[in-house]
């Protein structure tokens, strides 16, 4: 059966998540985070797409995108495949990196792009990776509060003109409003709420105890050097075996035969 065609929003503004297959992380270090955003750049610059907010966790990436001169699912795969590529040229891996279709959903009013706006920066503090909102380094939050963005294609200027055009006003009012205490809930998997530990908090458990190996090599490693290391991690108080195939980019099935 043919997938559905994703409906067009009315503003061409999207709220986009690309996640990692099997939940596996994306970014094992800053450098992959920054590929991703100089990837992002290129693509973002040479097709007119603007960002209003970004952010980037370990297995999963938030945009909120306007769609520029071509369909936004085609500037979406050609960042999607670029930053595959050098992923694997990396870590000397291959297969799938992200699920094979990203999950968006239109954003059709002012109201609703403010909302998505602060659950994009707000994403590391609920996941307990932050204490404060402006704390993580890998997402929009930080131009914001600045007051500019020193890249070009994203985009501070349409949202804080909304709360008025003293840019200092502008910025106090916007960051009441981006740390205001909600439930929002967009694009969110529910599953994610019945795990033990977030996860990142996992993936950080799980990366301390592997030492000098990548979590990105894991599942490449020779099956009598990889059974050994996963019986390991298996021991890890408070991982589940699913979240174990998650960060690992594995099956549960060869996590629970190891």
């Amino acid at each position: 059966m043919p997938r559905e065609a994703r409906k067009r929003s009315k503003t061409s503004i999207y709220h986009v998540i690309f996640r990692g297959a099997n939940r596996q992380g994306i970014f094992h270090d800053d450098h992959d985070r920054i590929r991703f955003l100089h990837t992002l750049e290129k693509y973002a610059l040479l097709y007119e797409m603007k960002c209003y907010a970004w952010c980037l966790m370990n297995n999963h990436i938030h945009l909120l995108l306007k769609e520029g001169n071509e369909e936004i699912s085609l500037t979406l795969k050609r960042i999607a495949i670029s930053f595959v590529q050098t992923y694997h040229f990396k870590y000397r891996t291959s297969g799938h990196l992200f699920e094979d279709r990203f999950k968006s959903e239109n954003v059709d009013t002012l109201k609703y792009l403010l909302t998505v706006v602060r659950y994009i920066h707000q994403n590391p503090l609920k996941a307990r990776m932050v204490r404060n909102v402006d704390a993580w380094p890998w997402s929009s939050c930080g131009d914001y509060y600045r007051g500019y963005s020193e890249t070009k294609w994203l985009d501070c200027d349409y949202i804080l003109n909304l709360y008025g055009h003293d840019r200092r006003l502008a910025i106090g009012h916007f960051r009441e409003f981006n740390e205001r205490v909600t439930d929002d809930c967009c694009l969110e998997d529910v599953n994610d709420k019945k795990r033990r530990l977030t996860y990142d908090e996992a993936r950080d458990l799980i990366k301390s105890s592997l030492g000098v190996v990548e979590i990105a090599q894991v599942k490449s490693l020779p099956k009598e050097r990889r059974d050994p290391l996963i019986r390991e991690l298996k021991r890890i108080k408070g991982v589940s075996q699913r979240q174990l195939a998650r960060v690992l980019g594995v099956s549960q099935t060869l996590i629970s035969r190891a």
